[in-house]
């Protein structure tokens, strides 16, 4: 995700890459050459720059944000924000000891082309008002997954929910905003690590509203699908790009309901709108340059929105006693 983010900094004409940390500095070099390579995060932070993306493993992260926000950096953070709750009550705190600096968080779901589409018809209310929200994000795990840092508690906190589940809770809370009441299950069906495999959720917000989850590694077909239901028909946004385009083509299906006499009830006439480019890494940093050059408040990813979305990840724990005594509970603190 690092090398990601930074060929989208090498490519922004408002952007000069000038050094990097990895413990593996081998990989960044190859990338980029002519970049300076740290020989610590703590190195990087206090060194000649003004803004620092912290992409790493969660364990790590919150102590490379509060060091640099401290340091007098703005900081891009990739998701999740940490291990646990507190992790992100620490990041705010230095934010708010920092009040010049920005900081954003990299919930790049809300810039695909399928999500924005998806928002802008939902916002023009030519489909009336939202109903329920049904959201599918899983993976298959593959080879080598019960070893890779992501099945690791001790280096990420808790499995497949936080690491990519969050996006579709984040998702949830850009169209229907605050929860208030959380009902789950979750359970490490398949895979011999220490962290959950599948998390199930109902949750419902301020007007009464349901939204349902499912996220899974057990996925052995790939699959992304957010279906929004509304008073007047439906927006179904399928599959996402990604590098390795598993998740298919990424779509957006829109109909209008149809109750009528003569219609074909349950079949009701569908536009759909294909997308074959993923704009989301490009413009989410473009926003971040833009709050820094510009010093205006960051609107998509801000901190708040960030401590929402993994205090939803939490409830989506806690609610499940029964998994919550098992081995494979989240670490809480």
């Amino acid at each position: 995700m690092g090398i990601t983010r930074a060929r989208e900094l090498d490519r922004h004409p408002a952007a000069l890459l000038t050094a990097g940390y990895d413990p593996r500095p081998e990989m960044f070099s190859e990338c980029f050459p002519k970049v300076s390579i740290s020989q610590s995060a703590s190195e990087l932070v206090h060194g000649d720059i003004d803004a620092v993306f912290v992409c790493t493993p969660n364990r790590f992260t919150p102590g490379i944000v509060i060091e640099a926000l401290d340091a007098g950096k703005h900081v891009f953070c990739e998701k999740p924000p940490g291990r646990t709750v507190a992790d992100i009550e620490n990041i705010i705190a230095a934010e708010k000891r920092n009040p010049g600096l920005k900081l954003t968080f990299g919930f790049n779901h809300r810039y695909h082309g399928g999500i924005q589409e998806a928002k802008r018809i939902v916002d023009s209310g030519r489909l009336g008002h939202i109903l329920w929200l049904r959201g599918i994000y899983g993976k298959s795990g593959g080879v080598g997954f019960e070893s890779q840092w992501r099945s690791k508690k001790d280096l990420v906190g808790a499995g497949i929910l936080l690491d990519q589940g969050i996006h579709m809770l984040d998702l949830f809370r850009f169209f229907m905003g605050d929860f208030v009441e959380v009902k789950s299950m979750v359970s490490t069906a398949y895979w011999d690590i220490d962290v959950e495999d599948n998390a199930f959720a109902l949750l419902r917000d301020t007007c009464g509203r349901i939204a349902m989850l499912h996220s899974s590694s057990t996925q052995w077909k790939h699959r992304f699908s957010l279906e929004i239901y509304l008073s007047d028909g439906y927006i179904c946004v399928n599959g996402i790009l990604s590098s390795t385009r598993s998740y298919g083509e990424e779509s957006v299906s829109v109909a209008r309901k149809q109750l009528g006499e003569g219609t074909a009830q349950g079949k009701p006439r569908e536009e759909i709108l294909y997308f074959d480019a993923d704009p989301s890494w490009e413009l989410e940093v473009a926003g971040f340059l833009d709050n820094v050059l510009n010093d205006t408040p960051v609107e998509s990813g801000n901190s708040e929105q960030a401590l929402k979305a993994m205090r939803l990840v939490y409830e989506i724990y806690g609610n499940d006693e029964t998994f919550m005594k098992s081995k494979s509970a989240p670490i809480m603190e």
